[in-house]
């Protein structure tokens, strides 16, 4: 038999940690295996012993992540087999027929496609507004777009191209009494950044559970702010394994989002990931071992941008921290950016060096649009993309030498 995972026993760096994290901590392997070995059982269809159990991991992981963002209660936070999935709950859920919705041009096709399908199907109205050269939005232009019968304002907390974090506190604060909802996709900062919700005046946040919170992959959330509990109204429909004589979807939050089977084993391998132990739990505010986290990843993006600036016929997009006297914009916190960097070249495609790096160096990364289907013309990106180098948790100072001497000798080869 021919075996798919042929790649295991190759020798590799892995920087593609925007894609999902790799590789997980040990014990969140064992625990997605020791759930599926020892109990097995569906979350809520029954109330033998494993199928209790089954119920305390998920229950148990929804405090945890609750807490994580500083949620109002267990109640915001429902499940969903990815960040896609889950924005697609908020969108769909939120938004209504004629609605206003503003976004931004730095957006994931994940916003920026279920807003176009409600543009061509529900007549909705999607104000997009501009980034900058470095993909982060003027707070300031975004809140004039907003109107008085604005419904949804989608802005993602870091870009997933330039890693540039935007202004979500300020934004967030300043629609703090505007009835439309704050939608944060936090696909590239939850596990890095503090988030707190209520502080930063987000009613609904989205992430993936396998990036930076270093869960397996099929694991996502969807907060949702308690004012918006009645308001959103489920998009997949289906048995929840409670009040099964009716017909309609159950209207109390988080089982009104929670339709089908729940990918328990997952979800017990990322509840193993917020764990010390376990290697990087999600940040949580003044967490001093969380701050020391990020100042090293901080560290790691900022060398990667300014060593590969140094190179001849490569170009960095984005935020630039080269010690250029270019003043950075920078996001909450103070913080310009995660540890993602996109490069271009005078002489060849990022798609090339990408091969290279993978055939010749054992180096993976990716190039290409990468989901962001409105940012690369603003970048001036708008056919190749850009080599995307994302750094994360296992990253190494060591792997970051061998990536920018690795595309130093393949720029030298080609100019």
């Amino acid at each position: 038999m021919t075996d798919p995972l042929r790649m295991t026993e190759t020798p590799r760096i892995y920087l593609d940690h925007a894609a999902t994290s790799w590789p997980k901590p040990a014990g969140v392997l064992e625990s997605v295996d020791r759930f599926a070995r020892v109990c097995g059982a569906a979350a809520g269809r029954g109330s033998y012993r494993s199928a209790v159990d089954a119920g305390h991991v998920i229950e148990s992981l929804r405090r945890r992540l609750a807490e994580t963002l500083s949620a109002e209660s267990t109640r915001c936070i429902s499940f969903h087999p990815s960040g896609t999935s889950a924005l697609n709950a908020a969108i769909h859920g939120v938004v209504r027929d004629r609605d206003h919705v503003v976004t931004t041009e730095a957006e994931h096709n994940s916003v920026l496609r279920p807003l176009r399908f409600l543009q061509q199907h529900r007549g909705v109205e999607v104000t997009v507004v501009p980034v900058d050269a470095n993909g982060r939005v003027n707070p300031d232009e975004l809140i004039d777009a907003v109107r008085d019968e604005t419904r949804l304002v989608a802005v993602t907390h870091a870009s997933n191209v330039t890693g540039a974090i935007q202004p979500i506190h300020v934004i967030g604060q300043r629609l703090r009494h505007h009835p439309a909802a704050v939608l944060c996709d936090a696909a590239q900062t939850f596990g890095y950044l503090p988030i707190d919700v209520r502080a930063m005046g987000i009613d609904l946040l989205a992430t993936p559970g396998h990036k930076g919170g270093r869960g397996p992959m099929g694991t996502g959330l969807l907060y949702v702010a308690e004012p918006w509990h009645r308001e959103i109204r489920p998009f997949i429909q289906g048995g929840t394994g409670s009040e099964s004589e009716s017909l309609e979807m159950p209207d109390a939050m988080p089982s009104k989002l929670e339709p089908g089977i729940v990918n328990v084993a997952a979800l017990a391998g990322w509840l193993a990931a917020t764990e010390p132990e376990t290697g990087q739990s999600p940040p949580e505010p003044n967490a001093t071992e969380s701050d020391r986290a990020w100042a090293r990843l901080a560290g790691l993006g900022h060398e990667l941008r300014s060593r590969l600036a140094q190179l001849s016929g490569t170009r960095v997009i984005g935020p630039n921290e080269s010690g250029s006297n270019e003043v950075v914009p920078r996001g909450d916190d103070g913080r310009s950016a995660v540890p993602i960097v996109s490069l271009t070249f005078d002489a060849v495609s990022p798609a090339d060096v990408a091969s290279i790096l993978d055939v010749e160096f054992g180096i993976e990364v990716r190039a290409g649009l990468h989901c962001a289907g409105l940012l690369h013309p603003r970048l001036g990106t708008p056919r190749e993309g850009t080599l995307r180098i994302s750094a994360g948790h296992p990253t190494t100072s060591a792997e970051v030498d061998a990536v920018v001497d690795a595309i130093g000798e393949i720029v030298a080869g080609v100019s």
